[in-house]
This record gives structure tokens, C-alpha cells and sequence, in this order.
């Protein structure tokens, strides 16, 4: 169901840009950019470098403010860098602990910190420390951290970008997994249009500074994604074409 489909969709729409407009100096970031993101859905930003991917995220959890236009939130955010935000000096289970300050009660959160720990299959280590644990590992803690609590939001920033590639495959499917059990908005950024075609429902591409929305494409297919779907194939097809890259190839 899409917005204009209720006669009140705040309830449906979790995010919202209208006409933003943000300058850096004489730098024009964005002119009059407009996105919304409907509740539950999974929505990935792909563009050049440089372009503002991760300055939309900063947009939408208020970090930073634009010169004009309208940002509506519904719903708590939480945020996923690239490196994850792990406290060195905390244990795995001290820092999933974090995300779980806002639950008064002492007896559900070590419920809540249970089943996280169930989620991600790190039971036995949750005494370590993050420099113990593989990238893959610390990632997964990561995601735990985030999705506790009652966050309705994800603003995933590259997350598994510093990951190698068998690593980022299995967290792509992990991240799949995790949100069927506790189902989040998303808005996941990344250069990486394999990684955008196995998770978006819809993907977005941002053209250059100033930047604007200049082609979207939903992707119906089922998930977990495997590379070789057709669906897969061909929205990796599709986005490279929009990007210019096969041209260029070609020629």
C-alpha cells in the first residue's frame, strides 16, 4: 500500500524530505530535493562520491539541519556507520546493553538481551571484547545494538563496506534475517549495486552535486536474495545502465 492510498498516511510514511534545500558555503549539496520512505520498507541510495549520500542521513535523523525545505520523522532512529560504533572498553554484552537503557524494567531487559544474543548466534562470546571479535562478528553486534529496544528506524551508512566480500555477503543476509524477526524502516547508503540489489525494496539514484532523485526502481522480489536471481540480475543491469557504467564499458 503506498501513501496516497489512506486518507491519513502518517501512519505508513516513516520519512519524509520535501523541498530541501542545504548549502556547505558556496557548495550546493542539495536544491530542492524530495523523498519519503513508507514505513517497513527498505530503501537504498546509491550515487557518485561526493554526491550527499550520507549528508540525506544526516538529514533525516536531524543531525544536521537544512538552509530550507520540510523533514518529517515518525517513529525513534537509530544510526549505523561504516566502522562500527562499538565501545572498546565494553564487553559484547555491555554493548548491546546500551541499546537497551531506555527498558526501566531490569528483568525484561536481560529478556530483551537474551534474545538479541539468540538473534545473532553470539551467545558465547558475549563476555569478549570488541577487539576479539572478527569484522563480521562486531558487525552482527552492532545490528544487535541497534535493533533493541523499540528504534522504529535504521539509518545504515555503508556498514559493511569495511568488511571482505564473503564477510559482506553473509551480513547482507544476516541484516535479511534480523529485520523478518524485528522489522524496521531502513535507508541503507552504499556504492555497492550488487549489495543495493540483493536488499532494496526500492533503490535510488542521486545524480551529482547539486544533487537530485534521478531514478528510483522498486524491487518486488522475495528476500533473501540470491546473486543469481533474475530479479537481482536484471536490477544490477538496470542501475548500471542509469549510472552510465555499461556505456562506458562498452565503449
Amino acid at each position: 500500500m503506498y501513501a496516497g492510498d489512506m486518507k491519513d498516511d502518517r501512519f505508513i510514511r516513516a520519512l519524509k524530505l520535501k523541498n530541501v534545500s542545504l548549502h556547505y558555503g558556496p557548495v550546493k549539496v542539495f536544491e530542492d530535493i524530495s523523498l519519503e520512505v513508507r514505513q517497513g520498507e527498505f530503501v537504498v541510495i546509491i550515487g557518485p562520491s561526493g554526491c550527499g549520500k550520507t549528508t540525506i542521513l544526516n538529514l533525516l535523523s536531524g543531525h544536521i539541519q537544512p538552509d530550507s525545505g520540510q523533514i518529517d520523522r515518525h517513529g525513534d532512529i537509530r544510526t549505523v556507520y561504516q566502522k562500527d560504533g562499538l565501545f572498546p572498553w565494553l564487553t559484547v554484552s555491555q554493548n548491546i546493553r546500551m541499546g537497551l537503557r531506555s527498558i526501566a524494567d531490569p528483568q525484561q531487559r536481560e529478556s530483551e538481551l537474551q534474545s538479541l544474543f539468540g538473534l545473532i548466534h553470539l551467545e558465547e562470546f558475549k563476555d569478549h571484547y570488541p577487539h576479539e571479535l572478527s569484522g563480521g562478528m562486531r558487525q552482527r553486534v552492532e545490528l544487535a545494538r541497534v535493533l533493541a529496544g523499540n528504534s522504529d528506524i535504521l539509518l545504515m551508512d555503508e556498514p559493511f563496506s569495511a568488511l571482505d566480500y564473503q564477510t559482506r555477503l553473509r551480513m547482507r543476509h544476516e541484516l535479511v534475517r534480523l529485520l523478518e524477526k524485528r522489522p524496521r524502516t531502513v535507508v541503507f547508503v552504499t556504492h555497492d549495486i550488487e549489495e543495493a540489489a540483493q536488499l532494496a525494496d526500492r533503490v535510488l539514484v542521486l545524480s551529482k552535486r547539486p544533487a537530485i532523485i534521478q531514478w528510483e526502481m522498486g524491487i518486488a522480489a522475495p528476500k533473501p536474495r540470491s546473486l543469481t536471481d533474475p530479479e537481482v540480475v536484471e536490477a544490477m543491469k538496470a542501475v548500471l545502465e542509469e549510472l552510465g557504467v555499461l556505456r562506458e564499458v562498452a565503449v
